[in-house]
């Protein structure tokens, strides 16, 4: 009897014991654990770069002795005495960057010419020398000072070229000194966002070899946030010409071995970049709103077309638009300079502030992790357009797509924008786009954005299908959006 007891006893505490697990697996069932993002393909943008990417227009301000003596590249003969802006206004400069949406200014601290727009203790050729403040004026402290005090992050520019000071041509004392004013620079004025380097120089110059990565190895020293932009990075890759235009097929991704600073024979390679590069070294456009660098009297800016064709062609292709907004004699940008680019900012509002996309009803090839997964295609649709994204199922052997449908009268554009989550790497090859079946528009590379400007004009439909035709892994799109631009004319 004492026997069947203990059995009892035995059952109904293992019965007890069992309970909590029996609910903790029916809670485990209703429960829809999450699916785990995709494996990000290499390389990978840093945290610095994909803020960079974000600004998507940047401004240069080319301003020295140059700005005065009408000049594009200075003689380093020129006296300081010509450096005379009767009404310098750094205040002006970076309101007008804010008015024109711009977040980060750069301004060339020294030009080719040698001159300095700061009192370095290195030179007497610099703004120590110049009537302008008696002596006493420092263009780059009052440059950041108002870029601050509007919210606008700085970049300086110090040219290795300098064709005034007698140490150029003598590699270890001009290294010394070019370091010099480098640290000067980034220890004096606070945080720099950007520091631009180039290999420029005339085809006459006295022979220089320059310590690029002892230059490089300083700056991440001094300021480890700040993106580094030359022909070879290490952060920012020049786009291979001054027109301010991408490659049509553009990979942020590239092999930095190949590159080297002031090669001319890589310009097509920098231009595409390398969907099997090992290094994220994303494309910056550089260009300037006029014919020249420096302002000149006798120049007027660009009309508003062309400076929104660049904007296609750089923003549009995966890049960074850096604009040149050259300040005057005077010291301030040209009032019509100032216009254009308000025009500027005001049509890119226009165009991109309502998108049709989101009238839509969307749904996709698969979403990863089913239709309980996080990477639906709704997510294209949100205001996200790094972290959130649709990804496909792993398992789709097909061709991925993505479809629009409209909810009532159909959709009406000329302009469809497309994005990547490049945070996980970019990834697609060739993709196609199609409204109502028609084909009406392909492409290759997608990345950070794709803009795509209808050849055939304004098209009125009901669906609009992105097809990714040729990706690295998965493609995973972040954004999509349908807009109507008013001052596309096709041809």
């Amino acid at each position: 009897m004492a026997e069947k007891s203990y059995n009892y006893l035995h059952i109904f505490t293992l019965l007890m014991l069992l309970s909590p697990l029996a609910n903790s697996l029916k809670n485990h069932d209703r429960l829809k654990l999450a699916t785990p993002p995709p494996l990000p393909i290499l390389p990978l943008p840093s945290f610095s770069q994909l803020k960079w990417q974000q600004r998507e227009i940047i401004m240069f301000l080319h301003f020295g002795v140059n700005t005065f003596t009408d000049s594009e590249w200075g003689t380093g003969l020129e006296s300081p005495s010509v450096f005379y802006p009767t009404g310098l206004d750094p205040t002006q400069w970076a309101h007008t960057a804010a008015r024109a949406g711009i977040s980060l200014m750069i301004l060339t601290a020294k030009h080719h010419d040698g001159f300095c727009l700061w009192p370095s203790k290195y030179t007497d050729h610099s703004v120590v020398r110049s009537p302008w403040n008696n002596g006493n004026g420092d263009v780059v402290r009052e440059f950041v000072d108002a870029a601050k005090a509007h919210g606008i992050d700085a970049g300086l520019y110090l040219s290795p070229w300098d064709r005034h000071d007698t140490r150029y041509g003598h590699v270890e004392l001009y290294n010394e000194y070019y370091l010099a004013q480098l640290q000067e620079l980034l220890t004096r004025y606070g945080g720099v966002r950007e520091i631009w380097f180039d290999g420029a120089k005339g085809a006459n110059a006295t022979n220089m070899t320059y310590y690029f990565n002892d230059w490089f190895s300083m700056v991440k020293e001094l300021q480890s946030t700040i993106n580094i932009f030359s022909d070879a990075g290490p952060d920012i890759r020049w786009v291979g010409n001054e027109k301010g235009y991408a490659g049509s097929t553009c990979w942020s991704t590239i092999n930095a071995t190949s590159l080297s600073i002031g090669n001319a024979t890589i310009l097509d390679y920098l231009n595409t970049g390398d969907p099997k590069g090992t290094n994220w070294l994303p494309a910056e456009c550089d260009v300037s709103i006029r014919p020249g660098w420096f302002w000149h009297k006798s120049q007027a800016p660009k009309k508003l077309s062309e400076l929104l064709e660049i904007y296609y062609k750089s923003v549009g292709r995966n890049c960074l638009l850096l604009l040149n907004v050259p300040p005057n004699t005077t010291g301030l940008i040209s009032e019509s300079d100032v216009q254009r680019l308000s025009q500027l900012r005001r049509a890119i509002d226009t165009i991109f502030t309502s998108n049709s996309a989101v009238k839509c009803s969307v749904e996709a090839s698969s979403p990863r992790g089913g239709e309980n997964g996080n990477f639906g295609p709704e997510n294209v649709l949100d205001e996200d357009h790094l972290w959130t994204y649709w990804a496909p199922s792993e398992n789709e052997k097909k061709d991925y797509w993505i479809e629009f449908r409209a909810k009532s009268s159909g959709i009406k554009f000329n302009v469809i924008r497309i994005q990547e989550a490049i945070g996980l790497g970019q990834r697609i090859k060739k993709h196609e786009i199609y409204v109502d079946g028609i084909r009406v528009a392909k492409g290759s590379t997608v990345g950070y954005k794709r803009l795509h400007r209808l050849k055939m004009g304004v098209v009125h439909g009901n669906s609009v299908r992105i097809k990714i035709v040729k990706a690295k892994g998965i493609p995973l799109i972040s954004s999509v959006g349908f807009y109507f631009d008013p001052f596309w004319k096709p041809k």
